[in-house]
């Protein structure tokens, strides 16, 4: 068939597959677009209403982006590592300000952990600037005093990626492969700041810096980092796989010069400390951890997609989620509530105690706990309905 050119206008048409050759080359002329199938990438700009049924499609273009392989380098999805990376989700404080008195959860997945307290507020959206470009939230830090560093100081903003999430960038082999964060930066500071990429057992430690140039602009961040090829990383589990600390003020004697794996740091050399100055605000959004050497468009999902993929490390429990009734018994009835939870916890969780409702009963309390349900049971206290509900949110949580 090698030759024969095909054109489809608006009848539908098939090719048998046994057709077509390794060799054929021929271009298919499908409305106005052009489309070579066989050895040549095949590209669709512009066609809509396309539709391929058990067909294997490789080397594929779309719009004039090459689609690779799902969760690798410039790929459209799956590809970045980091959870609500655009601050979009905040379970515990709903926007909310806190400053933190020790290490602390913030917007869903991020958290602060620090040597000293109350030293900065976090607050999604915090100071309503007006996000960049294609974001409607950031997670915003401001120091609340001018706080001098003195040895072993570290305010690190953090997120930790599950082992079953990285484990695939073979780090710590000869294949450990190059990621590429990119982010965006706000700030009323000035100069170089900095960030690192660690294993768990943190003894190994890539610090990173960058610029943001003019304050209070919003600057877009990328850095490259090559894979480590050595130290132990945690692989397919649900432990830490890596993190990523952004340093908001950390001693000097345990920083360590950017560009290079290290054994021992938590900040970069030189960078700012935004606790240094009384008022300074540190703005953050669009965090993207990528496999490659550049970094591609920010990875946008679906506001419940990306609430799911919070909820696996924290979840509410909401008002009369939590029930059980029984009518017409005894004093030695026991009631019992198993609540499923929203989706599959990384382990068993800790559950925060609810404020609980009762009638003839006395107060429930925890029965048995797993990474799918939740389970109460109370004791009836008198002869009737016997009735418990949480009247307050619980939250059930199983952080890295």
């Amino acid at each position: 068939m090698a030759g024969v050119p095909y054109t489809f206008g608006t009848a539908t048409t098939s090719i048998p597959l046994s057709q077509l050759d390794a060799d054929f080359n021929t271009p298919v002329t499908i409305g106005s677009t052009t489309v070579g199938l066989g050895n040549t990438v095949t590209s669709l700009a512009g066609l809509s209403n396309v539709t391929t049924t058990n067909a294997i499609v490789t080397n594929l273009t779309l719009g004039g982006t090459q689609n690779q392989q799902i969760g690798q380098g410039n790929a459209s999805t799956l590809k970045n590592r980091i959870i609500n990376g655009a601050m979009v989700i905040d379970q515990r404080y709903a926007g909310a300000s806190v400053t933190p008195t020790g290490s602390a959860y913030l917007v869903d997945r991020w958290e602060v952990i620090l040597t000293q307290s109350s030293k900065l507020s976090f607050q999604q959206n915090a100071g309503s600037v007006t996000p960049p470009v294609g974001f409607t939230n950031y997670l915003g830090a401001t120091s609340t005093s001018a706080y001098s560093l003195v040895t072993n100081d570290y305010f690190l903003l953090t997120q930790k990626i599950e082992g079953f999430n990285s484990a695939d960038l073979g780090w710590g082999t000869a294949n450990a492969k190059t990621v590429t964060v990119s982010f965006q930066a706000y700030s009323s500071l000035t100069g170089t700041f900095g960030f690192i990429l660690r294993n768990y057992a943190g003894n190994r430690v890539y610090p990173a810096s960058y610029s943001i140039p003019v304050a209070n602009t919003w600057t877009t961040i990328s850095v490259t980092v090559a894979g480590d090829t050595s130290g132990t990383w945690i692989g397919a589990t649900n432990g830490v796989g890596i993190e990523l600390d952004f340093g908001l003020g950390v001693a000097s004697n345990i920083s360590a010069s950017a560009g290079a794996w290290t054994t021992s740091a938590l900040g970069t050399t030189g960078a700012t400390s935004v606790v240094g100055t009384n008022g300074a605000t540190f703005y953050i959004t669009g965090v993207q951890l990528e496999v490659g050497s550049s970094a591609t468009g920010y990875e946008y999902r679906q506001y419940g997609q990306e609430l799911a993929l919070c909820q696996r490390y924290c979840q509410q429990v909401l008002p009369a989620d939590l029930y059980s009734y029984f009518g017409m018994f005894g004093a030695t009835a026991a009631l019992s509530c198993s609540y499923s939870l929203k989706t599959t916890m990384r382990t068993t969780p800790s559950v925060t105690t609810p404020t609980f409702s009762t009638t003839n009963c006395g107060t429930p309390t925890p029965s048995n706990y797993t990474a799918n349900s939740i389970n109460y049971s109370a004791l009836a206290s008198g002869i009737g309905n016997a009735i418990f509900q949480n009247s307050t949110t619980a939250l059930a949580t199983a952080e890295l």
